[in-house]
């Protein structure tokens, strides 16, 4: 097992925007819009926990290359009544690209997420039924002299 050589690929502009869904209960995406978690902001605490992650994704898998990142955004968006979505966008100018650190900064924004808003979400039970995080994937890849 080992790395891919790079060695010889030339650096060049890389992009990677990754995506994902976490799936609330409307009540608990009310309460996050009119900063009512006890916690704090949740979709803060993501993109601070996503760029933080992405940063680190070479020591969380490990046979990705560390790679100097330029820039890491992180953004948050409601769909619908009980949805969010994540993305993550990563750049770089490097000889290999950078989906590996836009879907671990998606997922670690959506675990944010999810960890900050986990009290409101339980059942009469103390089951999560509700809460899903789904569709994590690379929307977007960029590779060129382009930027």
């Amino acid at each position: 097992m080992s790395m891919v050589d790079v060695t010889e690929k030339p650096e060049v502009y890389r992009e990677a925007t990754a995506k994902g869904l976490i799936r609330l209960r409307a009540e608990t995406i009310k309460l996050i819009k009119e900063g009512k978690i006890e916690k704090g902001d949740p979709f803060y605490a993501a993109k601070i926990a996503g760029v933080l992650a992405a940063k680190r994704t070479s020591a969380l898998i490990p046979l990705c290359h560390p790679l100097p990142l330029t820039d890491v955004e992180i953004s948050m968006e409601t769909v619908g009544f009980s949805w969010v979505e994540v993305s993550a966008t990563v750049k770089t100018r490097a000889q290999t690209g950078v989906e590996m650190e836009a879907l671990v900064a998606a997922t670690t924004a959506l675990l944010t997420i999810w960890d900050m808003t986990k009290q409101y979400e339980k059942d009469e039970m103390g089951q999560y039924p509700y809460t899903l995080i789904q569709n994590v994937h690379v929307a977007r890849k960029v590779k060129g002299k382009g930027r």
